[in-house]
């Protein structure tokens, strides 16, 4: 359970908040919705992403169900502190494609009193922790992991998994570049595409060939 609420007033450290899963899984949306009520409060809110995502707008953070916030691109995370300064919540979107500077910079905001609230994919296509996310997750005060809803069983999906042969391991998509896969459903999809690139040798072939 997620809680806001403190008990002893009188600590002026802040901590930090991760939401992580999978692609589809409601992680922005979270992210914004947690942002909104602290505006709504009359706190003072920033928001921040990564230069690069431009898939919707260059400036809004904006979830797959197009709720959308105002956002500061930044193209490093050292770009943040200068730019947080003042604020009571700052919010990081799409962290897995920050340097893990990130940590650094979540950590000190913490301490300086500030609520930082983190969303990022904790996993990669390969099923592999996702860049500055685990160090984030184990340094956090709360983390909750959403689930996306697999696309070929209907069980709850944790795993990004990649349509195209693309092997960069930053990749920015939507539907048509991923689906949301349970581990079942993963592990299945990712022996085929081990099978589809080996190379299996015909037997006719390589006879005709002795014989030449």
């Amino acid at each position: 359970m997620f809680l806001e609420n403190t008990v002893n007033q009188k600590e002026q450290f802040g901590w930090i908040e991760v939401i992580c899963g999978s692609m589809f899984s409601g992680k922005t949306e979270e992210l914004i919705r947690r942002l909104k009520r602290a505006q709504f409060a009359k706190q003072r809110v920033e928001i921040f992403k990564p230069a690069i995502d431009k898939r919707y707008d260059d400036d809004m953070v904006v979830s797959h169900d197009s709720n959308e916030i105002r956002s500061t691109p930044v193209p490093a995370a050292a770009n943040i502190p200068i730019l947080a300064d003042n604020c009571d919540v700052v919010g990081i979107d799409e962290a897995q494609f920050f340097d893990d500077e990130i940590i650094k910079v979540c950590n000190d905001l913490a301490n300086r009193g500030v609520r930082v609230i983190v969303a990022g994919l904790d996993m990669d296509f390969k099923g592999n922790p996702f860049g500055p996310m685990p160090a984030l997750m184990a340094t956090a005060e709360y983390v909750t992991k959403v689930h996306a809803v697999c696309t070929r069983t209907g069980n709850l999906a944790q795993y990004s998994f990649r349509k195209t042969a693309n092997d960069n391991l930053v990749m920015l998509g939507e539907t048509e570049e991923y689906e949301p896969l349970s581990r079942a459903a993963y592990y299945k999809a990712m022996l085929n595409e081990k099978i589809k690139k080996m190379q299996v040798n015909d037997p006719e072939q390589i006879s005709s060939k002795k014989h030449t």
